[in-house]
Parts: structure tokens; C-alpha cells; sequence
């Protein structure tokens, strides 16, 4: 195919671009025509094939923290084919098979963008939807047939790996990943603890059991046990709730990855840690409640972790092609958005939809 290359801004206007939108807090999505701006030198245009869709999408369309800007364009897990390329871009081509994830836009020169953790950026990071860009426009997301990004932003999908499957990669696989790493999650041997079985979860199992980690999922549930561990083969699964079941595993994980993002108590969990264990908190609990004698008493200690830099997230999708791991999707066309929205309020997914954007608007 032939490079197309876009010298400058002034060269082409603004395009018009068809997606969804929600117009106020009822959240519900529909119909909506909108202009994206024209490829600058360091832009990439990506027409967009899939989008996966992220509880903060629900949050967003609902205004939930009281200040969404509507109408508002979600999705922050995009996937798609490179059409168009700025004149200064030199590592995408027409014809590529990319990613964009949560964020499009940082200031490329403080401490944080400098060490390839952008998503931290000491300037403050533009998000992919429903944020102010550097050229004072509200960010619109992928819900929408194509979007135009500064390279720097974007992330090369081998065409081995399915563009469906990737789409969650770049939220819900890179936000358990990133703190993997941090943390030398990835020491085969190891043992591991995952809270909680949705879109994070069951991505946290999948990268234990690819470093060979010994996983144990815990849930309030009792149903989710024969997925735990025969669907996304967790070696062992516990009902929180019980505490005989959780006194049993006093002191033996290294790791945990708690991934919930309801209330619930954290010293239960902490006492699980061995020595100088840590728990990485990537849910969004109101509130964390614990005794500081479940940090003092064995060297444990709690951390957080939101998204991950553009380097973490290059090396989790290249992982995830080489290793042959892959999300558990169910694809849907964007007019079934609304009903996936209830669904997941409702937790009634296996574990991640994921928008046919393509198919969706021919």
C-alpha cells in the first residue's frame, strides 16, 4: 500500500466523524456526528475496527463525579488499521494494525513522560474522552469510526493477534500489567492473589499464570469458582467470606493484585501477604480502612497503580501476541451499547465487551 504522508495541519480541515454519544447523566448513548481535527505532521489516523468497553465508560456517560462534558464520546480501548500518517511519524505505515489507550496527549518533556510513564505526567495527561487537549477541545473517544492521534500514543498490534482481542488490552490488560512488572510480579515460583473476577481480574490470571505464578482468586462468589479455575485456570479459588478458607492461607502470597472496586476490608488480605509482601490496588474502593500493624508487623505494604507509560504498554501487547494470551471478549455491534452498559452494572459479563466499530457503521 502506499504511504500516505500529510505534511500539516493547514493542508486539510477538520473531518466529520459518526459515533456515539451520550447528551446528559441518563447515560444513554445514540447517534452522534462530530468534527475531528485534521492530521498534523506527528499524527496518526487510525480507522478504528473495535473499542472495548471500560466501567469508567458507564461512570463517564452517567457523570457520576459530577463533571462529564456532554455530549461525551466514551471508550478508551481502541483498536484499529492506520490510514493516514503525518509527515514526521516514522514508526507506523499505512496498513498497520494499532492501539490507542487511555490517554492522547501529555506534555513529552517532565520527569515522568521523560521515563516512558506518561499516564504519571507532571504536566497532567489529556485523556482519550471527556478531556481538555492542549487546543482547548474536549477529547471524544473511540465510540467512533476513527480517530487522530499523536504517535506517541499509539501502539503497534501484530497482525497475528486479533484487533477484537486487543482493544482491552489497552485498559484493562495494561493497568494489572504495569504494577506486575513494578513489582517483579513475574518471578515464575511465585505466588499470587487476585481480588475480584471482572475485566481486571481475569487479565491479572492470565499474566500470573503466563510468569508462572501459583494464582489463587478470591471471590464472594461461590459461582465464579469453576471459571476461576477451570475456564482461566486459577490454581486455586477462595470464597472470601470464609474464614476458615482464609486463615488457612495465612502468610503464604507474595503478591496480590486487588482489582474491586466495592467497599470491602483490606487487613483480611493483608494477613495473606508473607513477608515483605505487597498489594497493589487497581480497583477503586470509596474508601481503604486497615490496622497499621497489618503493614508494621510482617514489612507488608499497599501501593496503586492507574493505566501504565507508552513503554509498559508496547511490551504487554508484544507479550500478549508471543505468549498467545488473549482477553474473553464478547463482541457486539454499538446499538446493543446501552444493554452492555446495564450488563455490566449488573456484572453480567465474561469479561470484557468489546464494540465491532467496523461492522457497526458500514
Amino acid at each position: 500500500m502506499v504511504q500516505q504522508k500529510i505534511m500539516m495541519n493547514s493542508e486539510g480541515g477538520n473531518e466529520d466523524c459518526l459515533g456515539w454519544a451520550a447528551r446528559d447523566a441518563s447515560g444513554v448513548l445514540s447517534p452522534y456526528k462530530f468534527s475531528r481535527k485534521a492530521v498534523g505532521n506527528d499524527d496518526v489516523y487510525v480507522k478504528i475496527t473495535h473499542c472495548g468497553i471500560c466501567y469508567a465508560d458507564v461512570v463517564s456517560t452517567r457523570n457520576s463525579f459530577g463533571a462529564t462534558n456532554y455530549p461525551v464520546v466514551p471508550g478508551h480501548e481502541i483498536a484499529g488499521i492506520v490510514t493516514k500518517v503525518g509527515s514526521n511519524v516514522q514508526r507506523f505505515n499505512v496498513g498497520d494494525h494499532v492501539g490507542v489507550g487511555t490517554y492522547v496527549n501529555s506534555c513529552r518533556d517532565c520527569r515522568n513522560c521523560n521515563a516512558g510513564l506518561e499516564i504519571q505526567c507532571g504536566k497532567g495527561r489529556v485523556f482519550t474522552y471527556d478531556s481538555v487537549d492542549s487546543d482547548g477541545t474536549i477529547t471524544k473517544g473511540g465510540y467512533s469510526t476513527f480517530i487522530v492521534v499523536h504517535h506517541r500514543y499509539c501502539f503497534m498490534i501484530p497482525k497475528s493477534y486479533p484487533l477484537a482481542s486487543a482493544a482491552p488490552l489497552l485498559c484493562a490488560g495494561i493497568t494489572v500489567y504495569s504494577p506486575m512488572i513494578r513489582h517483579n510480579m513475574n518471578q515464575p515460583g511465585k505466588s499470587l492473589g487476585v481480588i475480584g473476577l471482572g475485566g481486571l481480574g481475569h487479565m491479572a490470571v492470565k499474566f500470573g499464570k503466563a510468569f508462572g505464578l501459583d494464582v489463587t482468586v478470591f471471590s464472594t462468589s461461590i459461582s465464579k469458582k469453576d471459571e476461576a479455575l477451570n475456564l482461566l485456570g486459577a490454581d486455586n479459588f477462595v470464597v472470601s467470606s470464609d474464614q476458615e478458607q482464609m486463615s488457612a492461607l495465612a502468610e503464604s502470597l507474595d503478591f496480590i493484585i486487588d482489582t474491586a472496586s466495592g467497599n470491602h476490608p483490606f487487613d483480611p488480605y493483608m494477613f495473606l501477604l508473607k513477608t515483605c509482601g505487597v498489594l497493589v490496588l487497581v480497583g477503586a474502593p470509596s474508601e481503604i480502612k486497615l490496622s497499621p500493624g497489618s503493614l508494621i508487623g510482617g514489612m507488608r505494604s499497599i501501593s496503586g497503580s492507574a493505566a501504565g507509560g507508552t513503554k509498559d504498554t508496547q511490551e504487554m501487547i508484544d507479550l500478549c501476541a508471543e505468549k498467545e494470551i488473549y482477553p474473553n471478549i464478547e463482541v457486539i455491534p454499538i446499538e446493543y451499547a446501552n444493554e452492555a452498559f446495564e450488563r455490566i452494572i449488573n456484572k453480567d459479563v465474561k469479561y470484557r465487551f468489546v464494540i465491532d466499530i467496523e461492522n457497526s457503521f458500514k
